[in-house]
């Protein structure tokens, strides 16, 4: 019988999120079947799902196709048009063993809006990956004005500490050296909890609980929830990487206004500056939207200029695509050409400031936790050509004899 193939796309949650399906779908006792687990953050990470749909049903004609993840859960009946979908399973129903079992209904999706907690679930580890994947909460209680993910995720709600404890010690005992904290908002991580543990207080009791962790890295922050234990934690302790990935959107306040977020330019440039005075070899990622309707000319200069003031040195940058429901479709549109423009003139900054930060580590030493032989990632996430014949998972410490434009090179590394 073939087996079950599982399509991972869009972010760590997703990633965290396959492996429990993988779980209770070999608990139902899926055979011969194809999972899609969706994004749905861009238009583009929704073509990407059905081309990915498409093409797992011209590899495997005859299995059973599921559809399913935050592209499912807002648009069920889009996905279950498609003639080679099979079913389709909402957020909630697809961590779910008896949805994998049942053949009745072709869609299974629950109100997300009406969950209230998120259930625990323990995974003892990730196929392929290896650095581990640990979900902290799910949900937003934010409503920026051009994201869809509120309607597939629902509202904030988080994983009670000891529960994340107890997976991370899972991981850990079974060799992952490095895991990564992640949610759709972490940063609003313990609100709904009693004494509302904050996101820095859950990371330093991790720490001090799970001692044999060796590094541990959290996933895309709002820089408008830093709290003073976070800021502690990253001066005091090396094992929290010296690597931060901010939700920035914009360097621009009337476009952040706008787009309703919760900082201003002057305050993500603050968390930057403050990151960078306590840890120094600090390097710094963030997301930027090109093209957000109503940007004119000067407003994405802002943008463009904030790439070099902050540092910026990972740059994920999106197009911006209206997505139906949210208040940014409604508001006027920047033409396509100069979406496109505009996403290729901040790709550039990064790229050019990408490369200064390869330079700087030229000469000296990095850890870099391989991801397959010859390639892994430093502590800083910097990718690293490393020599061949390393172990995937192991952390090794590498002399940087080099840069590439994109890389940097450990001494015997082809």
């Amino acid at each position: 019988m073939p087996g079950l193939d599982i399509i991972t796309l869009g972010c760590r949650l997703n990633a965290f999120e396959s492996e429990v399906i993988r779980r209770e779908a070999a608990a139902a006792g899926l055979e011969d079947a194809v999972i899609v687990n969706t994004c749905a953050v861009t238009a583009e990470a929704e073509r990407q799902a059905r081309q990915a749909i498409r093409r797992a049903r011209r590899e495997r004609p005859h299995a059973r196709l599921i559809v399913t993840g935050c592209a499912a859960q807002i648009a069920p009946e889009r996905y279950a048009e498609m003639t080679e979908v099979d079913q389709v399973l909402g957020n909630l129903a697809k961590l779910k063993a008896e949805n994998y079992r049942a053949r009745g209904s072709r869609i299974a999706v629950d109100d997300i809006m009406a969950v209230r907690e998120t259930a625990a679930h323990l995974v003892e580890g990730f196929e392929g990956r290896a650095r581990a994947f640990v979900e902290v909460q799910q949900g937003c209680d934010h409503r920026c004005t051009f994201c869809v993910i509120p309607f597939g995720r629902g509202n904030n709600r988080s994983v009670p500490v000891g529960e994340v404890v107890a997976q991370t010690r899972t991981l850990v005992e079974r060799g992952y050296r490095e895991i990564v904290l992640t949610g759709v908002d972490i940063s609003g991580y313990g609100v709904d909890l009693p004494g509302k543990p904050g996101l820095g207080q859950l990371a330093r009791r991790l720490l001090k609980m799970v001692p044999e962790l060796s590094r541990l890295r959290l996933s895309s922050l709002d820089p408008a929830e830093f709290d003073d234990d976070l800021w502690r934690l990253l001066a005091e302790d090396p094992r929290l990487m010296p690597h931060l990935h901010l939700s920035i959107q914009a360097g621009d306040d009337l476009i952040l206004k706008r787009m309703k977020r919760r900082h201003s330019r002057a305050q993500a440039l603050e968390v930057a500056g403050r990151a960078r005075t306590l840890r120094p070899d600090i390097v710094l990622g963030a997301d930027l939207i090109a093209g957000f309707p109503t940007e004119d000319t000067a407003m994405f200069e802002r943008s463009l200029a904030f790439v070099e003031e902050a540092g910026l040195d990972l740059l994920h940058v999106f197009p911006f695509s209206p997505r139906e429901r949210t208040p940014a479709a409604r508001m006027p549109q920047v033409p396509k050409p100069l979406i496109r423009e505009r996403a290729m003139r901040l790709r550039v900054a990064g790229k050019a400031r990408l490369a200064r930060t390869l330079d700087r580590f030229v000469g000296g030493t990095v850890a870099a936790l391989v991801e397959k032989s010859g390639f892994g990632r430093s502590q800083h996430y910097l990718p690293v050509m490393l020599p061949p014949g390393t172990a995937d998972g192991e952390v090794r410490t590498v002399r940087i004899a080099a840069a590439t434009a994109t890389a940097l090179v450990a001494e015997g590394a082809r």
